[in-house]
């Protein structure tokens, strides 16, 4: 048997995938991948499949940058392998 906490991400995912892709989706995903940290210091909106990115510093803006790869594996794993194929990072 496997804990609770072990199943709700893949609950999570298998939901998000099935709903149809939005920005709020794509928003609650952010958050999801990048935590409530990131996630305060950032606004984001879909365009097509690249996530754009709206941060307040050039510290943040730098961290994103430095973990892109592992964001966007983050977000593809919760909205599906072609949802999001770019972050852009603005200021």
């Amino acid at each position: 048997m496997r804990p609770l906490a072990h199943a709700v991400p893949g609950a999570i995912a298998q939901l998000l995938r099935e709903a149809p892709l939005s920005s709020g989706k794509a928003a609650f995903a952010w958050t999801a991948a990048v935590g409530p940290a990131l996630d305060r210091a950032t606004k984001v909106t879909l365009a097509g499949t690249v996530l754009i990115v709206e941060v307040t510093s050039a510290q943040w803006a730098r961290e994103i940058e430095r973990s892109r790869r592992l964001i966007i594996a983050r977000l593809q794993a919760l909205l599906g392998k072609d949802a999001v194929t770019r972050l852009e990072v603005r200021q």
